[in-house]
């Protein structure tokens, strides 16, 4: 779980600004987003197959 505790004197701005670094950090909406739908074990090994030929594209840079 994410927490943020203010400062004195910190404002809550700059104390927003860490609170949504710490939660993408932490890849909570990325977990949030995968887990929001039923994925087939079809879409699963597709979406799988898709992330191996980007990061080998990437790589090969």
């Amino acid at each position: 779980m994410t927490q943020v505790i203010l400062g004195e004197g910190e404002g809550i701005e700059s104390a927003l600004r860490r609170f949504k670094r710490q939660v993408s950090k932490a890849e909570i909406f990325a977990d949030m987003k995968k887990n929001r739908h039923f994925e087939t074990p079809q879409e699963k090994l597709k979406r799988k197959a898709m992330a191996k030929r980007k990061r080998k594209r990437f790589r090969s840079r």
